[in-house]
């Protein structure tokens, strides 16, 4: 009965290990998945950080390319206004020497005219002198 006794014990304690091996298995792989998930979501987390590192990176480089185009428009606008400037001021120099050129012709013609004037004066006071010169 001892012996029955004993073996009875030995195979309680023999499953009793058993069970407790198995629950440490599960344990163990309970452990495992847990730090299994964990990574992941890790791993998850790191990739959405690199996500939207990266999508600010294609919203800085838009960003960038919009304000780069910007200041080109910006520069274009400034060079047609300086074009259009250069050409008012060449435009109006040449008004300006037009002008100029008709008062020096008006100013030429009135001294053709005053020296004809003249001409025609001393032409009609020689005649008057012939004539007096005639008569007497």
């Amino acid at each position: 009965r001892e012996e029955e006794v004993e073996e009875l014990r030995e195979e309680e304690v023999e499953k009793l290990r058993e069970e407790e091996v198995e629950e440490l298995r599960e344990e163990e792989v309970e452990k495992l998945r847990e730090e299994e998930v964990e990574e992941l979501r890790e791993e998850e987390v790191e990739e959405l950080r690199e996500e939207e590192l990266e999508k600010l990176r294609e919203e800085e480089v838009e960003e960038l390319r919009e304000e780069e185009v910007e200041e080109l428009r910006e520069e274009e606008v400034e060079e047609l206004r300086e074009e259009e400037v250069e050409k008012l001021r060449e435009e109006e120099v040449e008004e300006l020497r037009e002008e100029e050129v008709e008062k020096l012709r008006e100013e030429e013609v009135e001294e053709l005219r005053e020296e004809e004037g003249k001409q025609q004066k001393n032409l009609e006071r020689k005649k008057q002198k012939n004539l007096e010169r005639k008569k007497q």
